[in-house]
């Protein structure tokens, strides 16, 4: 699931991007090529019409990412469940069949 949120991010924010290019930032872009106000997509529709798609297309990759976070979180429990190492399983060597460690030598102390 969070693989198919992240290709939903990426085509969201791709058409983001066309939306915003289409636009003008003065307020012409694709609105200006509609010069009649009697059109019916005329000027002032198609600048709402670009405007409410890009708030739109903002608030859907916004709660694509929330979503995907959670779903991200949820897929790293299991596998932080299914990684843990457990140590009981492991048996301890007895204690007559293990190596005696050499003593250490301590250096002799001078009576100075």
């Amino acid at each position: 699931m969070y693989i198919f949120l992240t290709i939903l991010i990426v085509i969201a924010a791709v058409l983001l991007t066309l939306l915003v290019l289409v636009q003008n930032s003065k307020g012409g872009g694709l609105a200006a090529g509609f010069a009649s106000g009697n059109q019916v997509m005329g000027a002032p529709r198609t600048a709402d019409f670009l405007e409410k798609a890009t708030w739109t297309i903002i608030a859907l990759i916004v709660v694509f990412s929330i979503a995907a976070v959670g779903f991200n979180k949820g897929q790293q429990a299991v596998t932080d469940d299914q990684s843990a190492i457990v140590v009981d399983e492991v048996p301890a060597a007895p204690a007559a069949e293990a190596p005696a460690a050499p003593a250490a030598e301590m250096p002799a102390e001078s009576a100075e």
